[in-house]
């Protein structure tokens, strides 16, 4: 059984990443947390699928626990409904020591984290991803936020989970598009993190695409472990943290002027990883090669390198969207950029014309 350590000191986790372990959830939260009931937050469909497996697994470790439900999809992540979640504490009496438990996405996991850090000024918050982008990303690392009518993931702070459980056996009915964006976070980790990594990917993409299950118990295990690190050394973003945005300044506005309908998270990111890597090119700062292992790695994970045709896509939506992004600084755009397989930087000095430039060349190579 694999186990990530998240290391911050008396605020330390574990990740644990096993094959079934969805059933003895409960065990593994009355070991690491013994909350005094508990809130499980998921949406429709991942409840019917896995509600009676984890409410079992409570019942079965003696933790009161009930569920209460949001939709799905990113507009799920409102103040609206964070606000219903906590109703919903409010009405089962949750306490300091009750935890709210995130089953599903990374939707489910930014808005249960939210409730968790503001309900009581803060109770616990554990993390049960069911998607691939989650398992590796999402869950980790303590961001939670829900979206402002300007931009995404505008209200938010940092709450760290006290325990993430990852059974990568919940992947095994999880749509084509939803691997693919979950793989996406894997390549950027790979990217900007690790040569030998992003190398390891390579040689095992066949295998993650088709969920063969040892390949992607390490492979999610690596993303954690790189993850875990960065998270370690720079909790509240202030400085190596930042390199985990590769692709999101753009992808993120994407997802803006789209209105959270046409990409996936993770699709969004890839676009946005291209996007960062011909603005890294225009600046000297990538080669042509590394940016071609990048796009030809993503096209093998079966997400796209251009944007689809057609829309209400532009340069001046996509500016004027970026503006609103948190990662700006002073009024700066903040980019991170690619220098070679396996490093990057972070910017707040890139010329607009520039990144003007790259948005208007990269949708007209859709046409």
């Amino acid at each position: 059984m694999p186990v990530v350590t998240v290391s911050l000191a008396d605020r330390s986790y574990p990740i644990v990443i096993e094959a079934g372990c969805l059933s003895r959830l409960g065990r593994l939260i009355a070991e690491h947390a013994r909350p005094h009931g508990v809130l499980v937050v998921s949406n429709p469909a991942i409840a019917d699928r896995y509600g009676e497996v984890v409410m079992g697994a409570l019942d079965e470790a003696g933790i009161r626990a009930s569920m209460t439900l949001v939709p799905a999809g990113d507009r799920a992540k409102s103040l609206r409904n964070a606000e219903r979640v906590i109703d919903r504490a409010v009405a089962e009496r949750l306490e300091r020591s009750s935890a709210i438990v995130a089953l599903g996405g990374g939707v489910i996991g930014d808005l249960a984290g939210f409730v968790a850090a503001i309900y009581l000024r803060g109770v616990s918050f554990i993390q049960v991803p069911t998607s691939l982008l989650a398992q590796v990303d999402a869950s980790v690392g303590g961001k939670t936020a829900v979206n402002h009518r300007a931009g995404k993931n505008l209200v938010g702070c940092f709450h760290q989970p006290r325990l993430v459980v990852i059974d990568p056996c919940v992947l095994e009915t999880l749509p084509k598009r939803e691997v693919g964006a979950g793989l996406a976070e894997m390549v950027k980790h790979g990217v900007i993190l690790d040569a030998d990594y992003f190398a390891r990917l390579e040689r095992g993409m066949p295998r993650l695409r088709i969920l063969d299950r040892d390949e992607l118990s390490e492979a999610i295990a690596g993303s954690c472990a790189l993850k875990a690190s960065v998270v370690a050394a720079d909790e509240r973003e202030t400085g190596r943290r930042a390199l985990l945005n590769y692709g999101h300044t753009f992808g993120h506005a994407l997802e803006t002027v789209t209105c959270y309908r046409r990409y996936k998270h993770g699709e969004a990111v890839a676009l946005g990883m291209e996007m960062a890597a011909m603005l890294s090119r225009d600046l000297g700062l990538l080669s042509q090669d590394d940016a071609l292992r990048q796009r030809q790695l993503l096209r093998a994970a079966g997400l796209p390198v251009a944007v689809k045709p057609g829309g209400q896509i532009s340069v001046d939506r996509l500016l004027a969207a970026m503006e609103h992004d948190k990662k700006v600084a002073r009024g700066r755009l903040r980019f991170v950029l690619a220098t070679r397989i396996g490093a990057g930087v972070v910017a707040d000095d890139i010329p607009i014309d520039a990144v003007r430039s790259v948005c208007r060349r990269f949708l007209e190579s859709e046409r």
